[in-house]
Protein backbone atom coordinates (compact mmCIF):
# COMPACT_ATOMS: atom_id res chain seq x y z
CA UNK A 1 0.00 0.00 0.00
CA UNK A 2 0.68 3.28 -1.03
CA UNK A 3 2.14 6.31 1.64
CA UNK A 4 -0.45 8.57 -0.30
CA UNK A 5 -3.46 5.68 -0.04
CA UNK A 6 -3.17 6.22 4.26
CA UNK A 7 -5.18 8.53 5.94
CA UNK A 8 -3.48 10.71 8.50
CA UNK A 9 -5.79 9.29 11.48
CA UNK A 10 -5.95 5.37 10.77
CA UNK A 11 -4.06 4.40 8.20
CA UNK A 12 -7.28 2.89 6.17
CA UNK A 13 -6.74 2.06 1.92
CA UNK A 14 -8.38 5.26 0.33
CA UNK A 15 -11.29 3.88 -0.92
CA UNK A 16 -13.45 5.09 -3.81
CA UNK A 17 -16.73 4.37 -6.29
CA UNK A 18 -15.50 3.24 -9.89
CA UNK A 19 -17.74 2.57 -12.45
CA UNK A 20 -16.58 -0.10 -14.24
CA UNK A 21 -19.25 -0.65 -16.70
CA UNK A 22 -22.82 -0.01 -17.75
CA UNK A 23 -24.85 0.33 -13.98
CA UNK A 24 -21.96 -1.36 -12.61
CA UNK A 25 -20.14 0.75 -9.67
CA UNK A 26 -17.34 -1.03 -7.44
CA UNK A 27 -15.73 -0.01 -4.29
CA UNK A 28 -12.60 -0.08 -4.87
CA UNK A 29 -9.48 1.52 -3.68
CA UNK A 30 -7.91 4.71 -5.57
CA UNK A 31 -4.43 6.06 -5.45
CA UNK A 32 -3.73 9.80 -5.01
CA UNK A 33 -1.13 11.37 -6.46
CA UNK A 34 1.25 13.32 -4.17
CA UNK A 35 -0.31 16.26 -2.64
CA UNK A 36 1.00 19.67 -4.65
CA UNK A 37 2.20 22.78 -3.16
CA UNK A 38 -0.98 24.05 -3.75
CA UNK A 39 -3.80 21.28 -3.10
CA UNK A 40 -5.80 20.40 -0.22
CA UNK A 41 -6.20 16.60 0.69
CA UNK A 42 -9.96 16.52 1.53
CA UNK A 43 -12.15 13.95 3.64
CA UNK A 44 -14.72 13.49 2.05
CA UNK A 45 -18.63 13.70 3.78
CA UNK A 46 -20.98 14.67 1.65
CA UNK A 47 -22.02 13.67 -2.30
CA UNK A 48 -24.58 13.97 -4.51
CA UNK A 49 -25.76 12.61 -7.12
CA UNK A 50 -26.02 14.46 -10.18
CA UNK A 51 -28.42 13.37 -13.96
CA UNK A 52 -24.75 13.11 -15.59
CA UNK A 53 -23.72 10.79 -12.94
CA UNK A 54 -26.46 8.66 -13.86
CA UNK A 55 -26.25 9.26 -17.88
CA UNK A 56 -22.34 8.07 -17.32
CA UNK A 57 -24.02 4.94 -14.91
CA UNK A 58 -26.75 3.65 -17.50
CA UNK A 59 -24.76 4.47 -20.81
CA UNK A 60 -21.50 4.79 -19.72
CA UNK A 61 -21.55 8.38 -21.61
CA UNK A 62 -23.12 12.27 -21.54
CA UNK A 63 -23.64 13.65 -24.17
CA UNK A 64 -20.13 13.64 -25.94
CA UNK A 65 -18.29 12.68 -22.45
CA UNK A 66 -17.54 9.24 -23.01
CA UNK A 67 -16.44 6.97 -20.48
CA UNK A 68 -13.37 4.23 -21.81
CA UNK A 69 -12.16 3.12 -18.90
CA UNK A 70 -12.57 2.74 -14.85
CA UNK A 71 -13.61 5.99 -13.40
CA UNK A 72 -14.36 7.49 -10.06
CA UNK A 73 -17.63 8.97 -10.20
CA UNK A 74 -19.32 12.06 -8.24
CA UNK A 75 -18.62 15.81 -8.48
CA UNK A 76 -21.48 17.28 -6.00
CA UNK A 77 -19.00 17.36 -2.37
CA UNK A 78 -17.78 18.65 0.62
CA UNK A 79 -15.49 17.35 2.98
CA UNK A 80 -12.83 18.74 5.81
CA UNK A 81 -9.47 19.31 5.44
CA UNK A 82 -7.29 16.83 5.85
CA UNK A 83 -3.86 18.02 4.89
CA UNK A 84 -2.90 21.55 2.71
CA UNK A 85 0.17 21.67 0.40
CA UNK A 86 3.06 23.52 1.42
CA UNK A 87 2.49 26.85 -0.50
CA UNK A 88 -1.64 26.93 1.01
CA UNK A 89 -2.93 29.81 3.26
CA UNK A 90 -6.42 29.92 2.58
CA UNK A 91 -6.87 26.78 4.36
CA UNK A 92 -6.07 24.52 7.80
CA UNK A 93 -6.50 21.58 8.20
CA UNK A 94 -10.11 20.92 9.54
CA UNK A 95 -11.66 23.32 7.77
CA UNK A 96 -15.13 22.09 6.28
CA UNK A 97 -15.34 22.69 2.59
CA UNK A 98 -17.51 22.92 -0.48
CA UNK A 99 -15.19 22.00 -3.57
CA UNK A 100 -15.69 23.40 -7.06
CA UNK A 101 -15.10 20.57 -9.06
CA UNK A 102 -13.48 21.74 -12.67
CA UNK A 103 -10.03 22.36 -12.78
CA UNK A 104 -9.63 24.88 -15.99
CA UNK A 105 -6.49 25.66 -17.89
CA UNK A 106 -6.04 28.92 -17.21
CA UNK A 107 -4.29 29.62 -20.61
CA UNK A 108 -6.75 29.70 -23.40
CA UNK A 109 -8.52 32.66 -24.30
CA UNK A 110 -11.98 31.55 -22.40
CA UNK A 111 -9.83 31.31 -18.71
CA UNK A 112 -8.19 34.57 -20.00
CA UNK A 113 -11.42 36.45 -20.36
CA UNK A 114 -12.90 35.06 -16.89
CA UNK A 115 -15.12 32.46 -18.82
CA UNK A 116 -13.43 29.61 -17.32
CA UNK A 117 -16.33 27.49 -17.90
CA UNK A 118 -15.84 26.88 -21.13
CA UNK A 119 -12.46 26.34 -21.00
CA UNK A 120 -11.65 23.22 -23.67
CA UNK A 121 -9.01 21.76 -20.80
CA UNK A 122 -11.25 21.61 -17.99
CA UNK A 123 -10.37 18.60 -16.12
CA UNK A 124 -13.80 18.20 -14.32
CA UNK A 125 -14.87 15.32 -11.21
CA UNK A 126 -16.34 12.54 -12.93
CA UNK A 127 -16.45 13.38 -16.49
CA UNK A 128 -14.28 11.38 -18.32
CA UNK A 129 -11.24 10.70 -18.86
CA UNK A 130 -10.92 12.55 -14.96
CA UNK A 131 -11.73 10.66 -11.54
CA UNK A 132 -14.69 12.31 -9.41
CA UNK A 133 -15.40 12.38 -5.93
CA UNK A 134 -17.20 9.76 -4.62
CA UNK A 135 -14.47 8.38 -2.40
CA UNK A 136 -12.83 8.07 0.78
CA UNK A 137 -10.35 10.99 0.15
CA UNK A 138 -9.49 13.29 -2.92
CA UNK A 139 -6.71 15.69 -3.65
CA UNK A 140 -7.93 19.35 -5.09
CA UNK A 141 -6.67 22.59 -5.65
CA UNK A 142 -7.06 24.61 -2.66
CA UNK A 143 -8.25 27.60 -4.41
CA UNK A 144 -11.32 25.75 -5.59
CA UNK A 145 -12.30 24.83 -1.93
CA UNK A 146 -14.48 27.10 0.35
CA UNK A 147 -14.74 27.05 3.58
CA UNK A 148 -18.26 26.70 4.71
CA UNK A 149 -19.48 28.89 7.67
CA UNK A 150 -20.65 27.05 10.81
CA UNK A 151 -24.59 27.14 10.13
CA UNK A 152 -24.11 25.37 6.76
CA UNK A 153 -24.08 21.70 6.90
CA UNK A 154 -21.37 19.82 4.42
CA UNK A 155 -25.01 18.71 2.91
CA UNK A 156 -25.81 21.97 1.97
CA UNK A 157 -21.52 22.39 1.06
CA UNK A 158 -22.44 19.38 -1.52
CA UNK A 159 -25.74 21.47 -3.08
CA UNK A 160 -23.65 24.04 -3.79
CA UNK A 161 -23.12 22.58 -6.64
CA UNK A 162 -26.34 21.82 -8.53
CA UNK A 163 -26.94 25.60 -6.75
CA UNK A 164 -24.64 26.72 -8.99
CA UNK A 165 -26.36 26.08 -12.32
CA UNK A 166 -29.41 28.34 -11.49
CA UNK A 167 -27.03 31.00 -9.60
CA UNK A 168 -24.94 31.25 -13.05
CA UNK A 169 -28.29 31.11 -14.97
CA UNK A 170 -29.77 33.84 -13.16
CA UNK A 171 -26.76 35.60 -13.55
CA UNK A 172 -26.83 35.06 -17.41
CA UNK A 173 -30.30 36.19 -17.69
CA UNK A 174 -30.23 39.23 -15.36
CA UNK A 175 -32.81 38.11 -12.86
CA UNK A 176 -34.45 41.20 -10.75
CA UNK A 177 -37.34 42.02 -8.75
CA UNK A 178 -38.98 42.79 -11.98
CA UNK A 179 -38.52 39.59 -13.92
CA UNK A 180 -41.52 36.81 -13.90
CA UNK A 181 -39.87 33.70 -14.33
CA UNK A 182 -41.01 30.58 -15.84
CA UNK A 183 -39.11 27.32 -15.68
CA UNK A 184 -39.86 24.12 -17.87
CA UNK A 185 -39.11 21.39 -16.16
CA UNK A 186 -39.18 20.44 -12.46
CA UNK A 187 -36.41 18.35 -11.59
CA UNK A 188 -33.46 19.14 -9.14
CA UNK A 189 -31.86 21.67 -12.11
CA UNK A 190 -35.22 23.28 -12.24
CA UNK A 191 -36.21 23.43 -8.33
CA UNK A 192 -32.62 25.09 -7.59
CA UNK A 193 -33.40 27.45 -10.34
CA UNK A 194 -36.37 28.24 -8.67
CA UNK A 195 -34.79 28.69 -5.54
CA UNK A 196 -32.01 31.09 -7.46
CA UNK A 197 -34.68 32.99 -9.36
CA UNK A 198 -36.52 33.60 -5.81
CA UNK A 199 -33.10 34.86 -3.91
CA UNK A 200 -32.83 37.14 -6.81
CA UNK A 201 -35.73 38.53 -6.30
CA UNK A 202 -38.26 37.49 -9.05
CA UNK A 203 -41.63 38.03 -8.04
CA UNK A 204 -43.51 35.47 -9.92
CA UNK A 205 -42.33 32.07 -11.20
CA UNK A 206 -44.32 29.24 -12.72
CA UNK A 207 -42.91 25.84 -12.77
CA UNK A 208 -44.34 23.17 -15.97
CA UNK A 209 -43.56 19.79 -15.66
CA UNK A 210 -45.04 15.95 -17.19
CA UNK A 211 -44.85 14.91 -13.49
CA UNK A 212 -47.66 15.96 -11.24
CA UNK A 213 -45.31 14.57 -7.96
CA UNK A 214 -42.57 16.91 -8.86
CA UNK A 215 -44.94 20.06 -9.43
CA UNK A 216 -46.73 19.31 -5.88
CA UNK A 217 -42.65 19.41 -4.69
CA UNK A 218 -42.39 22.42 -6.10
CA UNK A 219 -45.45 24.78 -4.96
CA UNK A 220 -44.14 23.60 -1.50
CA UNK A 221 -40.83 24.99 -2.47
CA UNK A 222 -42.47 28.32 -3.35
CA UNK A 223 -43.44 28.29 -6.97
CA UNK A 224 -46.49 30.83 -7.30
CA UNK A 225 -48.03 28.84 -10.05
CA UNK A 226 -47.78 25.12 -11.80
CA UNK A 227 -48.86 23.65 -15.23
CA UNK A 228 -49.48 20.30 -15.91
CA UNK A 229 -47.80 19.69 -19.28
CA UNK A 230 -48.00 17.03 -21.89
CA UNK A 231 -45.46 15.53 -23.78
CA UNK A 232 -46.91 16.66 -27.47
CA UNK A 233 -45.80 19.27 -29.10
CA UNK A 234 -49.47 20.01 -30.40
CA UNK A 235 -50.38 20.59 -26.84
CA UNK A 236 -48.14 23.99 -26.54
CA UNK A 237 -50.18 26.62 -27.31
CA UNK A 238 -52.86 25.52 -24.93
CA UNK A 239 -50.23 25.36 -22.41
CA UNK A 240 -48.58 29.05 -22.97
CA UNK A 241 -52.29 30.38 -22.44
CA UNK A 242 -52.58 28.27 -18.79
CA UNK A 243 -48.68 29.41 -18.32
CA UNK A 244 -49.96 33.40 -19.15
CA UNK A 245 -52.88 32.76 -16.67
CA UNK A 246 -50.76 31.77 -14.34
CA UNK A 247 -48.07 33.88 -14.37
CA UNK A 248 -50.83 37.06 -14.98
CA UNK A 249 -48.77 38.21 -17.84
CA UNK A 250 -46.52 37.34 -20.16
CA UNK A 251 -42.84 35.47 -19.26
CA UNK A 252 -40.05 38.05 -19.15
CA UNK A 253 -37.40 34.73 -18.79
CA UNK A 254 -37.80 31.17 -19.30
CA UNK A 255 -35.71 28.67 -18.02
CA UNK A 256 -35.61 25.28 -19.87
CA UNK A 257 -34.59 23.16 -17.34
CA UNK A 258 -34.57 19.79 -19.87
CA UNK A 259 -33.71 20.54 -23.02
CA UNK A 260 -36.23 18.89 -25.94
CA UNK A 261 -38.17 19.87 -28.44
CA UNK A 262 -41.17 20.47 -26.85
CA UNK A 263 -39.59 22.42 -23.09
CA UNK A 264 -38.04 24.51 -25.65
CA UNK A 265 -41.20 24.93 -28.36
CA UNK A 266 -43.02 25.89 -24.88
CA UNK A 267 -40.08 28.23 -23.73
CA UNK A 268 -39.67 30.22 -26.60
CA UNK A 269 -43.39 30.70 -27.17
CA UNK A 270 -44.55 31.80 -23.74
CA UNK A 271 -42.08 34.23 -23.62
CA UNK A 272 -42.99 37.87 -24.56
CA UNK A 273 -41.18 39.96 -27.34
CA UNK A 274 -37.96 40.86 -26.28
CA UNK A 275 -37.65 38.66 -23.64
CA UNK A 276 -34.92 35.73 -23.04
CA UNK A 277 -35.03 31.88 -22.89
CA UNK A 278 -31.90 30.09 -20.74
CA UNK A 279 -31.45 27.15 -22.47
CA UNK A 280 -29.80 24.94 -19.27
CA UNK A 281 -30.63 21.33 -19.92
CA UNK A 282 -29.14 19.88 -22.72
CA UNK A 283 -31.08 16.40 -22.75
CA UNK A 284 -31.58 16.47 -26.54
CA UNK A 285 -28.01 16.96 -28.71
CA UNK A 286 -30.10 18.36 -31.74
CA UNK A 287 -33.58 20.25 -31.45
CA UNK A 288 -35.86 21.48 -34.36
CA UNK A 289 -37.41 24.38 -32.76
CA UNK A 290 -39.75 27.31 -34.33
CA UNK A 291 -36.51 30.07 -33.50
CA UNK A 292 -37.45 31.90 -36.60
CA UNK A 293 -41.03 33.41 -35.01
CA UNK A 294 -39.05 33.87 -31.71
CA UNK A 295 -36.07 36.01 -33.32
CA UNK A 296 -38.73 38.21 -34.90
CA UNK A 297 -39.89 38.70 -31.78
CA UNK A 298 -36.39 39.41 -30.29
CA UNK A 299 -36.05 36.69 -28.23
CA UNK A 300 -32.71 36.05 -26.94
CA UNK A 301 -31.56 32.61 -26.64
CA UNK A 302 -28.80 31.98 -23.65
CA UNK A 303 -26.81 28.87 -23.54
CA UNK A 304 -25.88 27.61 -19.89
CA UNK A 305 -23.15 25.35 -19.22
CA UNK A 306 -22.14 24.65 -15.86
CA UNK A 307 -20.72 27.85 -14.05
CA UNK A 308 -18.33 30.08 -13.24
CA UNK A 309 -17.37 32.29 -9.57
CA UNK A 310 -20.62 30.56 -7.90
CA UNK A 311 -19.61 29.50 -4.92
CA UNK A 312 -18.81 32.20 -2.38
CA UNK A 313 -22.74 33.88 -3.54
CA UNK A 314 -24.16 29.92 -2.94
CA UNK A 315 -22.57 29.88 0.55
CA UNK A 316 -24.02 33.07 1.25
CA UNK A 317 -27.58 32.72 0.08
CA UNK A 318 -27.29 29.60 2.63
CA UNK A 319 -25.70 31.70 5.37
CA UNK A 320 -28.31 33.94 5.71
CA UNK A 321 -30.90 31.66 4.74
CA UNK A 322 -32.09 33.45 1.53
CA UNK A 323 -31.66 30.06 -0.37
CA UNK A 324 -32.53 26.51 1.91
CA UNK A 325 -31.79 23.94 -0.08
CA UNK A 326 -32.19 20.99 2.86
CA UNK A 327 -35.97 19.87 1.43
CA UNK A 328 -34.57 18.55 -1.77
CA UNK A 329 -32.40 16.25 0.07
CA UNK A 330 -35.07 13.14 -0.33
CA UNK A 331 -32.89 10.00 0.40
CA UNK A 332 -29.49 9.56 2.16
CA UNK A 333 -27.40 6.81 1.86
CA UNK A 334 -23.67 5.23 2.87
CA UNK A 335 -20.96 4.13 1.15
CA UNK A 336 -20.79 1.04 1.22
CA UNK A 337 -21.38 -1.15 -2.16
CA UNK A 338 -24.62 -2.02 -1.02
CA UNK A 339 -26.06 1.63 -0.52
CA UNK A 340 -23.92 2.99 -3.62
CA UNK A 341 -25.85 0.04 -5.70
CA UNK A 342 -28.89 1.16 -4.47
CA UNK A 343 -28.58 4.70 -3.93
CA UNK A 344 -28.03 5.19 -8.26
CA UNK A 345 -30.93 2.77 -8.51
CA UNK A 346 -32.99 5.35 -6.54
CA UNK A 347 -32.03 7.77 -8.26
CA UNK A 348 -32.41 6.37 -12.03
CA UNK A 349 -35.77 5.36 -10.81
CA UNK A 350 -37.17 8.89 -10.46
CA UNK A 351 -39.64 9.37 -8.84
CA UNK A 352 -40.43 10.83 -5.26
CA UNK A 353 -36.05 10.77 -5.21
CA UNK A 354 -34.62 14.82 -5.78
CA UNK A 355 -31.63 14.84 -4.63
CA UNK A 356 -29.80 11.53 -3.57
CA UNK A 357 -27.02 12.23 -0.89
CA UNK A 358 -24.08 9.87 0.34
CA UNK A 359 -22.67 10.45 4.16
CA UNK A 360 -19.19 9.21 4.27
Amino acid sequence: MSRENKTEEDGKENMAAWLVGIKTLRIQPYTLPPLGPHDAKIRIKAVGICGSDVHHFKHMRCANFVVKKPMVIGHECAGVVEEVGSQVRSLTVGDRVALEPGISCGRCNSCRVGCYNLCSEMKFFGSPPTNGSLATMVLHPANLCFKLPDNVSLEEGAMCEPLSVGVHACRRANIGPETKVLIVGAGPIGLVSMLAARAFGAPKIVMVDIDDCRLSFAKKLGADGTILASTKIEDVQDEVIQIENAIGARVDVSFDCVGMDKTMTTALSATRAGGKVCLVGLAQSQMSIPLTPAAAREVDVIGIFRYRNTWPLCIDFLRTGKIDVKPLITHRFSFSQQDVEKAFETTARGGNAIKVMFNL
